[in-house]
């Protein structure tokens, strides 16, 4: 087995693990002695073969890091682009979360803040950290400000 099927073997095993995107996969590459014709061979043979797909790692990637780490869609979208998925990509991928999933979300949020500050009141001051907190985790400030309205402000 040549040096060029040892790394395409290597990195379908590395694609066969976790869904990846097509420039982690070309990083990787890179840190191999390969001359640019021969990562984008590898590339291309890996997703003639169905190891790599942007959309389908884009679609996977929004749903993970909204459903587990309970991102919102800007920053669900700022990952995708820092892995150079295209725009169609990533339209695609925040369709999928599904809208009363993530109004609901917003709301678990702001309740879970309002706990950890053990507040009786969502008071200005409070409100405006909750808020920050939310914006932080990349949603958007109009569902943020909307979805506050209807938490009850007392304990």
């Amino acid at each position: 087995m040549d040096y060029i099927e040892k790394i395409k073997k290597k990195m379908r095993r590395y694609c066969v693990y976790q869904e990846r995107s097509v420039f982690q996969v070309k990083q990787k590459l890179e840190k191999n002695s390969l001359t640019q014709q021969q990562i984008e061979t590898i590339l291309d043979d890996l997703i003639q073969e169905n190891f790599l797909n942007d959309e389908r790692f884009a679609v996977i990637y929004a749903r993970g890091k909204f459903y587990q780490k309970k991102w919102g869609k800007l920053k669900i979208k700022q990952g995708l682009i820092q892995h150079h998925i295209p725009q169609k990509f990533i339209e695609k991928a925040l369709l999928e979360i599904p809208p009363d999933d993530y109004q609901k979300t917003i709301r678990q949020l702001i309740i879970k803040k309002k706990k950890q500050m053990n507040i009786s009141s969502i008071k200005l001051d409070a409100k405006q950290k909750i808020i920050r907190y939310l914006l932080q985790k990349g949603f958007e400030l109009e569902d943020i400000i909307k979805n506050l309205s209807f938490i009850k402000l007392s304990k």
